[in-house]
């Protein structure tokens, strides 16, 4: 039995669903799950989504096929999936708060922000 191979879809349009993933993706074969991340509140779209197949050969076909696509009307970005780990969910952190205080240091005029290539 092959394992399940989860892919990430990004820059998906909002309009974009559940049933249009599933439809794109069978083409490649057996699709397990779609979900497509919403806002608790609002119930939109966030613009992303995961896709799992149950065969990995047919998921590197999708993802290397469906990368850089236009699906409705947007440029979408499909990968495989990366589980959270602590370790990068600290450094996405990292990342946006350096983001942050770059921008907030440049809104006050200043040019004395740490210009390095940590990330």
């Amino acid at each position: 039995m092959k394992s399940m191979k989860k892919i990430y879809i990004g820059n998906m349009s909002f309009s974009t669903t559940e049933e249009r993933l599933l439809e794109l993706f069978s083409k490649f074969g057996e699709v397990s799950s779609v979900t497509i991340k919403k806002d608790q509140f609002s119930e939109l779209s966030k613009g992303f989504g995961f896709v799992e197949m149950a065969d990995d050969n047919a998921a590197i076909d999708a993802v290397s096929s469906l990368n850089g696509k236009e699906i409705d009307g947007r440029k979408v970005r499909v990968s495989e999936a990366v589980e959270r780990t602590e370790r990068n969910v600290q450094d996405r952190r990292r990342f946006f708060e350096k983001k942050k205080n770059m921008a907030s240091n440049f809104k006050k005029g200043r040019n004395d922000f740490d210009n390095s290539n940590e990330f």
